[in-house]
């Protein structure tokens, strides 16, 4: 079965699993998927003394699918992830633009109004906060109070086509910002659901390895394949890193 397949059978127990139950990876997702594929394998020629020993083999059963919906929830993590990424970089390279047309509207109106103090009161309204949200709004109303008000636009030498400007950027980041929050929420919730996926799968890997660590205690050359490769290497490559302290 493929991943997408795996993931969507058993979503619901990786749903259920509480946030106090839910683990964070403590290895890279994708080496952990990949010690639950071979420690699968690995474990098929001892079924007789693990079962022997306790162990359901429903444990054993339960790898290859838990492995795929695992592979599949850090898949769609990384995309969301990706995407917002894309999407914060792009407002970062474009909003200060947005921001700029802004207060050069701003600037001009408070010039062309001047004279008139319920317009200039309008402006000043608008110039109130300077969020990203505010400024999408701002962008927007000054393009309607400019539309209303060319004339005294056109008396201060204001080129009209920044009204028009200011309503399109004002849309686009409108929707630029809605896709950054919204994927913020988004890759929250694909984060939580890999963790979970995390959680699901480390579930009987933890069975089937205890009970084969019981096992093979003094068989080194089965107790191997029960032992976690990535944990291995890494106590190795820390033993290198550490001075040895003299007694």
């Amino acid at each position: 079965m493929s991943s997408n397949t795996d993931y969507l059978e058993v979503i619901d127990e990786i749903q259920a699993i509480t946030p106090e139950n839910t683990i964070t990876p403590t290895m890279p997702v994708d080496v952990f998927v990949q010690e639950a594929e071979d420690l699968y394998h690995w474990c098929q020629d001892d079924e007789v003394a693990l079962t022997g020993a306790g162990l359901d083999w429903m444990n054993v059963d339960k790898l290859p699918v838990r492995a795929g919906a695992c592979r599949e929830a850090q898949s769609r993590w990384i995309k969301e992830r990706n995407t917002r990424q894309h999407d914060e970089q792009a407002w970062k390279d474009q909003s200060p633009l947005a921001f700029d047309l802004r207060d050069r509207l701003l600037h001009a109106f408070r010039y062309a109004f001047r004279n008139d103090e319920g317009l200039l009161s309008r402006v000043e309204d608008i110039a109130l906060g300077d969020s990203n949200s505010d400024m999408v709004q701002d962008l927007n109303d000054l393009s309607v109070l400019g539309k209303a008000n060319l004339d005294l636009l056109a008396a201060i030498g204001f080129d009209a086509a920044l009204l028009d400007e200011a309503a399109l950027t004002s849309d686009e980041m409108g929707d630029l910002l809605g896709a950054t929050n919204g994927e913020r929420k988004k890759d929250s919730e694909a984060m939580n659901i890999r963790d979970k996926a995390f959680t699901h799968l480390k579930a009987p890997m933890d069975e089937i390895r205890n009970c084969g660590k019981y096992v093979f205690w003094k068989n080194p050359d089965r107790l191997e394949g029960y032992m976690s490769a990535y944990f291995k290497r890494k106590n190795i490559q820390t033993e290198k890193v550490e001075p040895k302290v003299e007694a």
